[in-house]
Order: structure tokens, then sequence, then C-alpha cells
């Protein structure tokens, strides 16, 4: 007898045939397209002729060379700005230590495109910042430097949140072996603790530098208006500016896929240098120390930081969103909730938007859960070389830019000869979000497939229960805690994505992104900002009440929502 998805073929075949169309044949037309520039006509002909070219194009070199300069440089400052701030959470009583936490969490539920928008708003020419102390910082922030810093502050809670816990699984107590044999505080910190904590520092920054080359909205936001394009926004101009550019289009996103694994093996020799094993079976003291006459002086630094990073975006948003004319300043006669009036009014385009959001995120979430579990399952229960091949597919999205995404699925689904194809339909953005979100859903399940022993199942089998019920009325339930949660991160992600919305949206289709965009663009920057306002209160709070109602509803037995 055969348990699990060995004995469930059609859950397997479910998986196959459901990442083979998300995930493997937009990539395998990106590989194509490169090679053979004609194969949108049907032919075969002139095989590499664009690639070639491309490949020697001083263009791309201009493009790698930002790319890589700003992905570098993002990583400097995020770690810049977290390394210390971790450090001192992990290893001193910081006053407010959770309120910190919480604030420094925010910036993950703001998109990087909207930040940057906001300090747009407060930092160019007669922005809020000269309008409120005449300092006039629009060169700094119109510059490489300051995308830099911008991008830093957007990610560098990633490494803040993982650093932190990784020096306090450390503790002080190496650190105070080297103090016994005479190294300073420093000396200590630097030569002992730093080094390791470097599995944590390099999957954090790997992870900074990933987010940093695929980013979008930042660079396309700031950086156009000096000069400087990377290659998410080469890919972006070779698709919708003409002559469209396909073949040189897919050559990029196969350049930027290969920086992204570069960075991922960069991470894996980093840490395969050296043993950092540091948890054994003693137990051991976890006390932290006091900050004595530096007490006021570091939260005065968190509370900077904080600022910088979550308070300055988002008060910014709101204040444009509240203002009447953006030309009438921060005067008190000029705010008023007209831009909320204007974008919530009874058909109304940004109330459609939002509507058109706030579904594809519904549908989204749902499939891409479902997708994930059933793969999940295929992999950590079946049997085979074809698990290791789904197992792969699964976790391909991580390595692949939303804007190559976009360029795959264009390419897939844009072709003449199809019968029937889901290009220019709501279709189209349905399957673009769920190739970039399903890892997410997938790592979720498999987490929890892990813990779960093979008698359960066993014992429906032995009992007559096929092996898709067994799944249906066994497995499933007992996952779906972990899966929740991760649908609720997917709706709330693919309900403000920005680059594949832009890029595969239906003519006359929109999203909270495109609208908020292309406001922008036309100048509207305050029904724009109100747009992102709502966006980020609303996909902040259904998470919340989901989470909340379920908790209630379970009554607090389900350790996966607490």
């Amino acid at each position: 007898m055969t348990t699990g998805a060995e004995g469930s073929a059609l859950l397997r075949w479910i998986a196959t045939i459901g990442l083979m169309v998300i995930v493997a044949i937009p990539v395998l037309f990106i590989v194509i397209q490169a090679i053979f520039p004609n194969i949108g006509s049907g032919s075969f002909a002139a095989p590499f002729s664009l690639f070639l070219k491309t490949l020697a194009d001083p263009e791309l070199i201009g493009l790698g060379r930002n790319t890589l300069f700003l992905g570098v440089g993002t990583l400097f400052c995020a770690a810049l700005l977290a390394v210390p701030l971790a450090a001192l959470r992990a290893l001193y009583r910081i006053p407010g230590a959770l309120i910190w936490d919480a604030i420094l969490l925010i910036p993950f539920m703001i998109p990087p495109y909207i930040a940057a928008l906001g300090w747009i708003m407060t930092l160019q020419p007669r922005g809020y910042l000269e309008q409120l102390t005449g300092i006039n910082l629009a060169p700094l922030l119109f510059s490489v430097p300051g995308i830099m810093i911008i991008m830093g502050l957007n990610t560098f809670s990633v490494v803040y949140f993982v650093l932190s816990r990784t020096f306090e699984t450390i503790g002080a107590r190496y650190s105070d072996v080297g103090r016994v044999f005479g190294a300073g505080q420093w000396r200590s910190f630097w030569r002992i603790t730093f080094p390791l904590a470097m599995p944590g520092l390099a999957a954090s920054l790997l992870l900074v530098f990933a987010m940093s080359i695929e980013e979008y909205g930042t660079p396309a936001a700031l950086g156009r208006r000096i000069g400087f394009e990377v290659l998410v926004t080469g890919i972006e101009n070779r698709i919708s500016e003409w002559p469209i550019d396909l073949p040189g289009a897919a050559t990029l996103s196969l350049v930027l896929v290969l920086l992204a694994l570069a960075a991922f093996m960069v991470q894996r020799w980093l840490l395969t240098r050296r043993d950092y094993r540091i948890v054994g079976g003693k137990p051991q003291a976890n006390d932290k120390r006091d900050l004595g006459v530096w007490r006021w002086p570091v939260t005065l630094w968190f509370a900077f930081v904080a600022f910088l990073a979550t308070g300055l975006p988002i008060l910014a948003i709101l204040a444009t969103a509240l203002s009447r004319t953006i030309s009438g300043g921060l005067a008190l006669s000029n705010l008023g909730l007209d831009n909320f009036q204007q974008l919530l009014g009874v058909g109304s385009d940004g109330l459609v938007a939002l509507g058109n959001s706030l579904a594809l995120g519904a549908v989204t979430a749902l499939f891409a859960g479902l997708l994930g579990a059933i793969t999940a399952y295929s992999v950590v229960k079946g049997r085979g070389r074809l698990r290791i091949v789904l197992d792969g597919l699964s976790i391909t999205p991580n390595a692949l830019p939303g804007v190559v995404v976009a360029v795959g699925i264009i390419l897939a689904w844009n072709q003449p000869w199809l019968p029937i194809t889901p290009y220019n339909t709501p279709f189209i953005l349905l399957l673009a979000y769920i190739c970039i979100l399903l890892p997410q859903p997938v790592r979720y399940a498999t987490a929890s497939l892990h813990q779960l022993g093979d008698n359960l199942e066993a014992a429906a089998r032995v009992s007559g229960s096929g092996p898709l019920r067994a799944f249906w009325r066994i497995i499933l339930p007992l996952i779906l805690p972990s899966m929740i949660t991760a649908m609720i991160l997917v709706f709330a992600v693919a309900s403000r994505e920005l680059v594949a919305s832009l890029l595969v949206a239906p003519v006359g289709f929109q999203t909270i992104a495109v609208f908020i965009w292309q406001q922008f663009d036309q100048g509207s920057m305050g029904l724009g900002m109100a747009m992102a306002f709502s966006a980020v209160v609303i996909t902040t709070l259904i998470p919340l009440a989901l989470i909340s109602l379920l908790k209630r509803l379970s009554h607090g037995n389900v350790a996966g929502l607490n």
C-alpha cells in the first residue's frame, strides 16, 4: 500500500500542470525569445543574433553596472542603519524595545514606490521640508546616493529583525570570554560576536540586494529624473516604448536573473567557509545589560531612525492626500477631504481600481494558497525525481524579479498562433501575481507538512479512505493555519503590486498601483496620495481583522494565528 502523494496521482498532476503553466512556460519563453528573435512570427531563423548583439551593447554594460552599484549601495546603507540597532536591541535593555519593533515593522506594510513618492513630496523643491525649515535637500534626493539612502530606509528592517534575533541567540557569553583574556568591549564584539552572526547577516543582506536590483518603483520615480537607468527600468523601456524590443527585454531579463543567482552563490560561499554552530545542549543565561549613560542617546537614535523610515513617509503621504492643491502648501486653509471624496465617490475610477485590486488580491491568495498546498504535499510526501523538479519550479519565482515574470507572461501568452489566450484580460494579471507570490504558500505549507507524521494519513487509508480524500479531510485542515497566514500575506502584496500591473494590465483596466502611478504622471498628486494612503490602511487592516476573527473563532487554540 502506498501513502501520501505517491498514491495520489491526481494531486501530483495538478501540481505539475499548475507549475508548468504558471512558472515553467513564461521562463521557457524568455529563453526562447532571447535565442530566436523572430519566434513571434513563427521563425527559428538567426539564432543568437540579437542575443549576442544585446550583450555587446554598451547600454547593457551601463545598465548592469548601475544595477550592481545600486544593489551594493543600498545593501551598505541598510547594513549601516540596521547592524548597530540590531546589536543594541539584542544585547542591551532598550527603553520601549517592543514599541520600536512594532514601528520598524510598518515599512513592510508600505510598498517601496509609495514611500518613494512620499519622499519626493517631502524633499522636492518647495516640498514640505523646505516649506517648514527652508532647507532644500532636493539635490540629495535626486542623486544616486539619495536613491540608495531611500531604498536603504525601505529595506533595513529586513536586516534589523533577522540580525537582532541572531545576536540574541549568540548572547554576550562568547564576548565575555574574550574580555577575560584581555580584549576590550569593542574588540571582543567585532572579533567574536559579529563573525558568529554572519549567517543571519549574509542571508538578510542577500535579500536586501535581491530586493534592490528587482525594485522598479523607486529607480523609476527618482532615477529617471537624473538619467540613472537600471536593468529593471531598461526592461520596462523596451516593452513600453516604440519600437518594442522583446528580444532585448528577454536578454536583459536573463542578465537580471543571473545577477540574483550570483548573489545567492556568494551567500552560500560565505556560509560554507566557517563553522557557525553556537547552540548546544547547555542552558545559557540571556541577561541583557544596562546602557548606563547611553540609555537616552540610544533611545533618541531609535526614535530618529523610526521617524525617517516610518513616520516621515506616512505623514508626507497623508499631508499630500489632504491638500486641495499642491501649490497651496501646508496651510490649514488648503487642507480638506476633497481628494478622498473624489477617490471614493460612487462610480469613480479610484473606487473601481480599489475593487479590482482587492478582488484580484483575494482570488490570487485563494489560488496561490491551494496550488502551494498541493505542490508542497507532492514534494514532501511524494517519491521519485518528479518531486525534485516540482520543488525547483516552486522556488524559481524567488529568483525572478516581477518585471521578468511580466516579460515572460507577455512572451508566452501574446503569441499570434494561440487560438485562445488570457492576454489583455484580467486573468493575465492573476497569472502574474500567482507566479510572483507562489513561493510564500509553498514554503509555509512545506514547513507545516514536515511536522506531520505519516501515521494519520496511513490510518485513514487503512479505514478505506483514498489518498485524495485523506488530503482534503486530514492533511489540509492540519496545515490550514499556516496556509491562512501565507494567503493573507499574498493578499496584502498582490493587491498593491506595481511593475507586473503596469506591464500586463489590460487596456483600461486599473488597479491600485496603476491608478497611483497614472495620477502622478498626470500631476494629480493629491488624488494619487489619497489612493496610496487608503491602500496602505485597507490592505493592512483587512489582514489584521481576518487574523483577529480567526483567532476568536478558534478560541486562540491555533498557534499559527498567534
